[in-house]
Formats: C-alpha cells, sequence, structure tokens
C-alpha cells in the first residue's frame, strides 16, 4: 500500500525538488528580508495556480498521450510552440548561470577559513560540479546521486520548517500577508516575478508533461495525477512559506537585505546556531546540483518534440548540446556579476512568456471536439482562465522588473 502511494506521487517529488531549489530559497530568503510577509499573497496564489496547471497540463498529456509541445504544435503550429521553446530556453540558460553562481560564491565563502586567501575561485568549483554533472550524465547513472541530493535538500527544508517554531509570526501578521499589495521599492516587481516564477515556472510545468508521459499515465490515472499535484505543491508552499517566514523573522527584523549568497545563512540561526552554516551550505550547495541537472536535459527534450523525432538522449549531438548548456554556468565566475540578483532576475524570465503557455493548455481542455467524453470539471476551466488572468499581472510585473534590472546594470 505504501509503496504503490509513494509510486503513483513519483512526478510530484520530482517536481517538488525542482521547485524547491536554489532559486526558490533565494527568491523566498531575499522576499521575505526585503518585504516581510508583505509578498505571502503571491506565493499563495502561485501554489494554487501551479497546482490548476499541473492538473491541466497533465490532462493534456494523458487525453493526447503526447507532451504537451507536441501536442501545441500540432493543434496551434511551429511558431506558437517556438514561442513557448524560447522562453523556456531563456529561462534554463538564465537559471544555470545563476544557479553556478550562487553555488561558486557560497564555496568560495565557506572555503576562505579553510584554504585562506579568498578561498576556492569560483571558475575552479563551477568546473568541478558541470564537470561531475556532465559525467553523471554521460555515464547515465545519475539516479542515485541525485536521490542524495534531493535528501540533503529535505533536510534543510525541514530545517526552515523547524526553524518557523522558534520565530512563529502571530495569526494577524500572516492574514496581513494574505492581502495582495505591492510594496513600495523599485526592486519589488523584480522579487514578485521571480518569487511566483519560481513556483509557477514554465521550465517546471512543460517538465511535468515529460514525467507524466514517462510515467506512463492515461485518462484512468486522473485522480492519481491530481492528487500527486496537490501533494507537491502543499509542501511547496510549506516550505516556501517557511523560508519567507525565517528570513522576514530574522533579517527583516534587523533591517537585513540579502546581497550575498551566505546572508541567507541567518534564516536558520535561531534553530541550529552555529551549524546553520553547515546545514544552509549543504542545503543550498544540494539544491543547486539538483536543480541544474534537469535544466541541462530540458533542451534537448524539447527539440526532440519540435522535429518529431524519438529521444535519443545520448546522440553526439545531443551531448554537444548538454556540454554547451554545462559551460553556461562558468558565465558569472568568468565575466562577474552578482549571484543573487541574477539568480532571482533568472526566475523573473519565466513569467513573461506565462501567460501563452497558460492560453494554449486553456483552449487545449475547452475544445469539446478534442477532450471526448474527459471534459473538464467546472472548477478546472474556471481556474484556468483565473490562472491566465494572474499570469498576465505577473508577466507586467516580470517585464517591469527585468527592465529596471537591465537599467541597473547599464548605469553600474
Amino acid at each position: 500500500m505504501l509503496r504503490r502511494l509513494i509510486n503513483s506521487i513519483g512526478p510530484g517529488i520530482f517536481i517538488l525538488g525542482y521547485i524547491i531549489g536554489t532559486g526558490s530559497v533565494t527568491s523566498m530568503a531575499s522576499s521575505g528580508a526585503r518585504f516581510g510577509l508583505s509578498l505571502l499573497w503571491a506565493l499563495a496564489l502561485s501554489c494554487l495556480f501551479t497546482f490548476v496547471m499541473n492538473v491541466a497540463i497533465s490532462r493534456v498529456t494523458m487525453l493526447h498521450q503526447k507532451t504537451i509541445l507536441q501536442v501545441i504544435r500540432e493543434r496551434f503550429g511551429l511558431t506558437a510552440t517556438l514561442l513557448i521553446f524560447a522562453g523556456v530556453m531563456l529561462t534554463v540558460i538564465a537559471s544555470v548561470m545563476g544557479l553556478m553562481g550562487i553555488v561558486s560564491d557560497v564555496i568560495r565563502e565557506v572555503s576562505i577559513p579553510i584554504v585562506g586567501g579568498n578561498g576556492i575561485p569560483p571558475l575552479l568549483s563551477v568546473l568541478v560540479i558541470s564537470g561531475l554533472l556532465y559525467y553523471l550524465y554521460a555515464a547515465g547513472n545519475q539516479n542515485f546521486f541525485l536521490q542524495a541530493m534531493a535528501i540533503l535538500v529535505g533536510v534543510m527544508s525541514t530545517c526552515f520548517l523547524l526553524t518557523v517554531v522558534f520565530i512563529a509570526p502571530s495569526p494577524a501578521t500572516i492574514l496581513q500577508g494574505l492581502i495582495p499589495s505591492l510594496p513600495e521599492g523599485n526592486d519589488a516587481p523584480l522579487i514578485l516575478a521571480g518569487m511566483v516564477g519560481t513556483t509557477m515556472a514554465t521550465v517546471c510545468l512543460v517538465t511535468r508533461s515529460y514525467l507524466v508521459a514517462e510515467k506512463g499515465w492515461s485518462v484512468n490515472d486522473l485522480r492519481a495525477e491530481q492528487r500527486d499535484s496537490a501533494i507537491a505543491l502543499t509542501f511547496t508552499f510549506l516550505v516556501s512559506a517557511a523560508i519567507m517566514i525565517a528570513a522576514a523573522g530574522t533579517m527583516h527584523a534587523e533591517g537585513i537585505e540579502v546581497s550575498s549568497a551566505m546572508d541567507m545563512v541567518k534564516t536558520l540561526t535561531p534553530l541550529a546556531g552555529s551549524l546553520a552554516t553547515v546545514v544552509f551550505v549543504v542545503g543550498i550547495i544540494a539544491a543547486g546540483i539538483s536543480s541544474t541537472f534537469p535544466n541541462y536535459l530540458l533542451g534537448p527534450w524539447a527539440v526532440f518534440d519540435l522535429t518529431g523525432r524519438p529521444r535519443e538522449m545520448h546522440h553526439p549531438r545531443v551531448r554537444i548540446a548538454v556540454l554547451a548548456i554545462a559551460l553556461l554556468g562558468l558565465v558569472v565566475p568568468i565575466f562577474g556579476g552578482r549571484p543573487v540578483i541574477l539568480m532571482i532576475a533568472s526566475q523573473a524570465v519565466s513569467p513573461v512568456v506565462m501567460p501563452l503557455l497558460v492560453l494554449f493548455v486553456t483552449l487545449l481542455l475547452t475544445d469539446k471536439r478534442h477532450t471526448d467524453r474527459y471534459q473538464n470539471p467546472r472548477w478546472l476551466t474556471i481556474g484556468l482562465w483565473v490562472t491566465f488572468i494572474f499570469s498576465l499581472f505577473v508577466s507586467y510585473a516580470g517585464i517591469v522588473g527585468l527592465t529596471r534590472f537591465l537599467q541597473s546594470l547599464g548605469s553600474g
């Protein structure tokens, strides 16, 4: 019975591990440190609407027995599919650069007392980690390694949840944070879009379709899929909210913002004390690794769908493509940059193309000619249209935030 339950929620566990990564920790900690719980409502809505999209995309995949990109190409044409693909790849590219920037920055900081000087050079650490991940991909034996990383991320997530016990905000503060409002600050739109983008991520939603297809689920598994999505997004909200609350109760209370990766260690201090650094460092490195590996594979997966060819993930051309994506992690160590703000900006890219994906999925599921007797429950149809409206708002915030970010880079 327990094994059957675990097997039935496999894709949800994968997506949970994908979402709760370096980007999520950075975005939630930055939001909590900068604005307290003012953006808790955005997190709650993004988890709710991600559940709606998870169910909808999984439903499309199960009804058609094809991935979402394959169905979009058949129904809306190559141009429409390329727009989604471009948005996914922009997110992947920016995410790989941001993730490796954060991880290498953390390794550099913690290695200073050990090796002296400025610590382990970021370029060296990125080369080692990227080389390890590429080797695992080429050898095809990455499952055990990624499971170990997931356990370490789980330990860090549990610590964030327990931290809330020490700094539990009042119910009134939580309720106030659930009232939609945009806090003051030039960076508020970017942080809002980054928060939503790391949860309601285009890459995660497209990956969801691949996982359901690989799982072999059919229309007979609609209920199992909904349970899977509900469990995954419930835990996503709890862990993400815990990170935000921990940052609000420690850093925001003292007027400290997240300007470097190691600043986020303070969020675990009430629970772990002197062990906070160890727990955070191990967890954030594991989160970065576990989140980066799927990014390596998503591009080739999507290309196979665009070309209508079967997936041959170890074809020489695919190996070259994966290597090219892995090398993107060297951008920050070589050219410099602020890893934290770059990580948030990379997450803010995703919501820009989200309305298009939501619209396509909504049209696919509301066309009675193609859904046969498996019509949507009313809550899903309504939820999709509300999700579309929300995605338009967040897309606008993402465009404003990214514009201001690029302007700051130009002026800096």
